[in-house]
């Protein structure tokens, strides 16, 4: 089979044919006849299209990546020429960022330094190691790669198994959700087996590689109602799109106004969303891809039922003006967007037993919302899922997703809070790599704090199944 496909537009009504993309000539990695030098795709994971209308495809190189993880070739990123279809640049990744086992299965492009006449060759790549936790960072101007690691990327045990519905599933997977907030500078991510969203700013992926005994400066942004791997930004306002495993939900958050919005919900057709894509060219739309992954992981999948989606919300992206490099913008002219160096940001909200933490919604988001529609325009519903892209009518029978009550629920609480530290005087248990229990004295420390977290995970990785 394809491992990247088109749809296209043309076609009508439900399940249109998938197109192998470019042509079949480059899949063909399931012959005998394959070689890893060959201009062709094993198993990609994720795809990103920069300003330059070039697609940038992200493959793992892993055949099977389940029971047995399979190994065809390395990985690799091939940028494809959208005019032409053709391959313009290849990307093999040096052994020093590869691990044994692995798993590039995200990736972002960072455009902010990239300067027009570069034609988006000098742009950074940031990607996801998923079963070896772990960022992967790309100069593509300096043809440079260099990995960082951070205990935040690494699964917790505590939330190895996560439930959709009936179906419970146990996946011990580390960082693989992955956004990009272009004003703020800032890469948001989580890995699957965890309940808590973080962040990175830019500069500290784009420093090169950490020297020894020198920490990623990573923050705790908030926690979530369950898991989840779907992860988007909005190119301007710095909303957070995200969407919680057993909530069936896609919820938004605004680090910016602390507002919170519940956008859909909805038990058939959001079930495991793969991914969120806030598409810069397409105003102000929402794209979610639902895959039930869970019931082909089970393996109780039903070749009868639509198990595939791609749905849009319309209405919820802050429009975005045409990119303009930072490289380019005039002197002092830059983000407001203010961090703080503390990793522990806000003081704790008080916690709930409910499992929706409901919060005051008291900074209006007047400033974020989009422009209203002319008064000549047919105003549609506020999340009725509409065509592909805004310039073809209806290409597919399209589903609406229903909206709930957003004003008294969300699916994010104690945001900007995170856990407080243990006191320094205080000891608490921790698990050695061996099971055996010790009471240590704990710090203020990310590092220390977390110690029996990355233990665990690699005790619970060497029988999980990825």
């Amino acid at each position: 089979p394809a491992t990247l496909s088109s749809i296209p537009r043309g076609s009508q009504g439900d399940s249109p044919v998938l197109q192998a993309y470019p042509d079949w000539s480059h899949h063909a990695a399931g012959t005998k006849q394959y070689n890893c030098s060959d201009i062709g795709l094993v198993s990609v994971y994720r795809i990103r299209i920069d300003s330059c209308n070039r697609l940038w495809a992200l493959d793992a190189g892993v055949s099977r990546s389940l029971e047995d993880f399979e190994v065809t070739c390395p990985p690799k990123i091939l940028v494809y020429d959208l005019h032409t279809d053709q391959v313009v640049r290849r990307i093999d990744f040096p052994p020093e960022v590869v691990r044994r086992e692995s798993l590039y299965t995200n990736i972002i492009i960072d455009e902010t330094t990239s300067r027009p006449e570069n034609n988006c060759d000098d742009v950074f790549v940031y990607i996801t190691d998923t079963v070896a936790p772990g960022i992967v960072v790309y100069d593509s101007g300096k043809d440079l790669t260099w990995r960082v690691s951070h205990p935040a990327m690494y699964p917790d045990p505590d939330f190895s198994e996560s439930t959709i519905l009936e179906h419970r599933f146990t996946l011990m997977d580390g960082v693989v959700g992955l956004a990009f907030d272009p004003e703020a500078e800032i890469v948001y991510f989580q890995p699957l087996a965890t309940d808590r969203l973080f962040s990175v700013a830019t500069s500290a992926l784009r420093s090169g590689p950490l020297p020894f005994g020198k920490e990623l400066p990573v923050k705790l942004v908030g926690r979530k109602s369950s898991q989840g791997i779907g992860l988007a930004a909005s190119p301007r306002g710095g909303t957070i799109f995200y969407s919680p495993f057993t909530e069936t939900a896609v919820a938004s958050w605004n680090p910016r106004t602390n507002e919170h919005a519940i956008l859909a919900q909805d038990q058939e057709r959001l079930q495991f969303a793969a991914d969120i894509r806030t598409p810069a060219r397409d105003g102000t739309a929402l794209y979610i891809l639902t895959s039930r992954f869970h019931r082909f992981f089970l393996k109780n999948v039903d070749g009868n039922d639509f198990n595939t989606r791609i749905l849009r919300i319309d209405g919820l992206v802050t429009p975005t003006a045409p990119a303009v490099p930072s490289a380019v913008l005039p002197s002092g002219f830059g983000p407001t967007y203010e961090t703080n160096s503390a990793y522990y940001s806000l003081p704790a909200v008080t916690p709930s037993s409910s499992q929706f933490k409901p919060l005051p919604q008291t900074v209006p988001l007047a400033n974020y919302r989009p422009a209203p529609a002319p008064s000549n325009a047919h105003v549609k519903p506020y999340a009725f899922i509409q065509n592909y892209f805004v310039n073809s009518k209806q290409p597919y029978a399209y589903e609406p997703v229903p909206i709930i009550d957003k004003t008294k629920n969300n699916p994010f609480f104690v945001l900007n809070s995170g856990e407080k530290p243990f006191p320094a005087t205080r000891q608490r248990p921790q698990y050695g790599l061996n099971g055996e229990i010790f009471f240590p004295k704990i710090n203020h420390h990310f590092n220390d704090f977390n110690g029996l977290r990355y233990a665990k995970s690699l005790r619970a990785n060497l029988t999980a199944n990825h």
